[in-house]
């Protein structure tokens, strides 16, 4: 595959945040794994004048998705706190857009276009095609990816820049497939064209 990057392409970062990663409230195994890879998109789309988009976890410290609740998690990313910072190893530029989701108490919410604007961010930008990666692959990147496609974005995800908890074993292998099923293209850094 050679794919290009150019003025219609966005990079979507999901959820690199300190909660996620070794150490944190929720770790992702070997999510930080995916921050050297996904500093090399940052680097591409940049060159290529594509545009960048963060997505975080930003709970309320009564959120649905905590054990508290009834969720299945324990609490993380809540609002202001260190947790929910970007890992400062991203490279994410100054200009890059943040999205936070998940910031009703009592709504779970994996999607990065999940009751927030970002489809009409990506649209006023002039993006057709959007590149995801991130944590956690079968939750918060496979819920982007799929409401991607639905807004009628060309989708991509990026395999070497994606990390899954596989509470089940399994579970990852299984969001990939129905990734690709709903339509979207699995890819490498290898697979784009630098030029």
């Amino acid at each position: 595959m050679n794919v290009r990057i150019d003025l219609d392409s966005a990079l979507i970062i999901v959820d690199v945040q300190r909660d996620f990663l070794p150490g944190g409230a929720l770790p992702v195994p070997k999510g930080d794994e995916v921050i050297p890879v996904l500093n090399e998109y940052i680097e591409l789309f940049k060159r290529k004048g594509g545009r960048i988009f963060a997505t975080r976890d930003w709970h309320p410290a009564n959120h649905i998705s905590f054990k508290g609740r009834g969720g299945l998690w324990p609490p993380h990313c809540v609002q202001s706190t260190r947790g929910a910072e970007f890992s400062e190893a991203l490279k994410l530029p100054e200009d890059a857009t943040v999205i936070s989701k998940a910031v009703d108490p009592d709504v779970e919410s994996y999607s990065g276009f999940s009751g927030t604007d970002l489809a009409d961010k990506l649209r006023n930008s002039g993006v057709r095609r959007v590149f995801i990666g991130g944590l956690a692959t079968e939750y918060c990147v496979k819920n982007t990816v799929l409401d991607a496609i639905k807004e009628g974005f060309e989708t991509y995800f990026l395999e070497d820049a994606s990390r899954g908890i596989d509470l089940n074993p399994g579970d990852v292998e299984k969001a990939v497939q129905e990734m690709l099923d709903r339509g979207a293209l699995k890819i490498r850094l290898s697979d784009i064209n630098g030029e």
